[in-house]
């Protein structure tokens, strides 16, 4: 039988050849299993088709005694079941020993969000009339208009959008494709911001957004772009491209109610996992009802 190492770099060429998975997943996957490889070398685990739940029990209790969180044993655990499903199908394990572990519980804490007050502020505040500035400004307006995540704005083209840029196609998690509307706000800062870019961009660059250096701008760089505007517009809070992303699907929400259309706006694979935002949506409701209804109003 191939030692161990041989085994996940078979399931992680696998990932990439048949299952077409993108490389963010892979990378991910990988960090995960080299996790296990180390534990199996400290707690010295028998061969791989000996393994059963009594060891993934052990490296579950190995990663929250590495102080990892639910969040990230859970994943671990996830990258685990894929790799032992891939031994299964290949003969070496005859069944999946980590289907029967659970990951523990953890509350899910409620995403954070702007104020459409605060919302607003952030969008306009790069307005100095430079270069960069209107670049920002389309940055922010693509966030909150469309509500993309990081990787997916930081991998836009010039030939993403429609010719009129009333909608963005743009590559989420799993490679997933989808078309997302573009409100006009963000379609007219975009303009601005094709006016200024061939100033900017380097030869044969097909990035939207390049950075003074004439490229690509990094997922690093936007996320510091968006905390200088927010410390600009004197929001008193930490600012980043999720922030902006939640900030969207709960006021889109407040407005429609229509938790399917956020779903797929957002590009979530379940609804379950669009449903948070109803629990953000109620408290919206509950602070109106309080403020409102003759019975919930406090005396003044």
């Amino acid at each position: 039988m191939r030692p161990l190492f041989d085994e996940l770099e078979s399931y992680l060429k696998r990932l990439t050849s048949v299952r077409r998975a993108s490389k963010a997943t892979v990378d991910g996957r990988r960090r995960d299993l080299a996790g296990f490889a180390r534990y199996s070398e400290e707690a010295a685990l028998p061969a791989l088709a000996q393994l059963d739940t009594h060891h993934v029990r052990g490296y579950v209790a190995w990663l929250r005694r590495q102080k990892r969180g639910p969040a990230t044993v859970k994943r671990h655990l996830s990258s685990l079941r894929g790799f032992f499903r891939h031994l299964v199908d290949h003969g070496t394990l005859r069944a999946n020993p980590a289907l029967e572990v659970r990951a523990p519980k953890s509350a899910q804490p409620l995403p954070k969000t702007l104020t459409r007050e605060d919302a607003m502020r952030l969008v306009e505040a790069p307005a100095d009339g430079s270069s960069i500035a209107t670049r920002d400004r389309a940055i922010l307006e693509l966030f909150y208009s469309s509500g993309l995540r990081l990787a997916e704005l930081h991998g836009l083209d010039l030939d993403a959008f429609e010719s009129d840029f009333t909608e963005v196609r743009v590559t989420g998690k799993g490679s997933r494709q989808r078309i997302v509307p573009v409100g006009r706000k963000a379609r007219e800062a975009l303009r601005a911001w094709l006016r200024e870019r061939p100033d900017h961009a380097g030869a044969g660059v097909r990035a939207l957004f390049v950075s003074s250096r004439g490229t690509r701008l990094s997922r690093n760089s936007i996320g510091a772009r968006l905390s200088h505007w927010a410390r600009r517009a004197g929001l008193g809070v930490r600012v980043h491209p999720h922030r902006l992303r939640h900030s969207f699907a709960t006021h889109l929400l407040e407005e429609s109610g229509d938790l399917r259309a956020v779903q797929e706006l957002l590009g979530h694979a379940s609804i379950s996992t669009t449903q948070v935002y109803t629990h953000l949506d109620f408290a919206h409701l509950s602070r109106i009802y309080d403020a409102a209804h003759p019975r919930a109003r406090r005396k003044t």
